[in-house]
């Protein structure tokens, strides 16, 4: 007597989205159990998946079922109609070599039964095609319907915050200005432009301050407000798809004016050109001893009376752990003699240090050869390390002092504008 078949009941559905003309996965089940039942058919298994059947080997619940075939677990398949198997040639050309390594036996459907004969591989082969073409032409539409609301004026896909969708369904693909956040999103700009604010300071007080949100109740990341900045459409022309070079004018209402965006764009330009040019000596070495972030410099200059300008350092605690941290700032000049009466009290790398000073050394007498025509150098007398770190420290270039700092292994907290060491 011929063993019976062991089959595999295997039910897909994309999404609730997506197929909506479709049994639903539980549904599949119940229908395939019936004839399962009125035929007395031997079903081993029941597997579920939830994943499109578009692209090739892309749903591992069909890939397992492959391999269970191949280790002879099963060696027949029950699903509602052939496009839940497939839709693509890669993953169909699986299930027929297997039928005709005799490896599946049958493929039953609600109508149709599909065995090793090659009339019924080249049926199922036709209609796991046509579906397929049908998933092409759908996409061709889709992509040709987009590109036709785009010539409109009109935005395809989801909004950028500021903007929402509006209620009517006769307006699709139509946005509207958003009263809640457009406000918002306009501020943005103009304290970037005209108050010259960072991105990062932008960052804080959205979050922070205003605790704004997206219209699905989220914050917005640092990234999220550099692409707000970097946005066309809040002026009124955008990209569709991006990066692709192709542009359109939007329908919808403006939010700011082509001159702010533009404006915008310079001021972090700006931005960040001058901050790549500063050079601030002490930032990387300590932490902040209320809070535990890290620390950064800000640069100020003040006007005198006799025209001249002065310039002052401040470093102070980022916040980047604690928004509301009070540790005040402290003066460079303060910082750099707080770290020279902590010289002697400081472990320093000697190694690195002497390798340091050793350059040094070999400059100068390079720079005596060479410009004093002496050909012979004055022999050098031994430095003391720590007289040579002090050295560097209040005449050095921030360069120079930050090259020092690197030997120094001891950790240094700013608190309270005290520099303390946490050996």
């Amino acid at each position: 007597m011929e063993e019976p078949l062991k089959y595999c009941l295997y039910a897909r559905k994309s999404t609730e989205a997506e197929e909506k003309q479709a049994l639903s996965i539980d549904s599949q089940i119940k229908e395939m159990q019936q004839i399962a039942e009125r035929e007395k058919l031997n079903i081993v298994e029941i597997r579920r998946e939830s994943h499109s059947a578009k692209e090739s080997s892309q749903r591992p619940v069909f890939e397992e079922i492959v391999k269970d075939i191949d280790t002879g677990i099963f060696n027949g398949i029950i699903t509602w109609a052939p496009d839940r198997l497939s839709r693509n040639a890669g993953d169909l050309g699986k299930l027929v070599d297997r039928m005709d390594q005799r490896k599946l036996i049958q493929i039953k459907t609600f109508g149709q039964t599909f065995s090793n004969s090659p009339s019924d591989k080249f049926l199922l082969m036709i209609l796991c095609s046509q579906a397929k073409l049908e998933n092409d032409n759908k996409s061709i539409n889709v992509k040709r319907g987009m590109r036709a609301r785009c010539e409109m004026g009109l935005w395809p896909v989801q909004p950028p915050t500021g903007y929402r969708k509006p209620n009517q369904r006769l307006a699709k693909c139509e946005v509207e200005i958003d009263p809640e956040r457009a406000d918002t999103i306009r501020l943005i700009f103009e304290k970037i432009s005209y108050e010259k604010w960072s991105v990062s300071k932008v960052y804080a007080w959205l979050r922070y301050d205003l605790n704004f949100k997206t219209h699905r109740g989220f914050h917005l990341s640092l990234g999220n407000v550099f692409k707000i900045i970097n946005n066309t459409f809040y002026y009124g022309r955008f990209e569709f798809p991006q990066g692709s070079g192709v542009w359109y004018e939007g329908k919808h209402k403006p939010i700011i004016s082509k001159e702010l965006f533009d404006e915008t764009r310079n001021s972090i330009k700006s931005q960040t050109i001058k901050s790549q040019g500063k050079e601030f000596a002490f930032t990387r070495i300590m932490k902040c001893g209320v809070c535990g972030s890290g620390i950064t410099a800000d640069e100020k200059f003040k006007k005198l009376l006799n025209g001249g300008v002065n310039r002052h350092v401040y470093y102070r605690c980022t916040k980047a752990k604690d928004r509301n941290c009070k540790n005040p700032a402290l003066n460079e000049t303060e910082l750099i003699e707080s770290l020279l009466d902590m010289v002697d009290t400081l472990n320093i790398n000697k190694v690195k240090l002497t390798a340091k000073l050793d350059v040094e050394i070999q400059k100068f007498k390079k720079l005596q050869a060479m410009f004093l025509g002496k050909k012979k150098t004055e022999k050098i007398e031994p430095i003391d390390l720590k007289d040579y770190t002090k050295f560097v420290l209040k005449e050095g270039s921030p360069l120079e002092q930050r090259s020092i700092l690197e030997c120094i292994s001891s950790e240094l907290v700013l608190k309270n504008k005290i520099i303390k060491t946490i050996n």
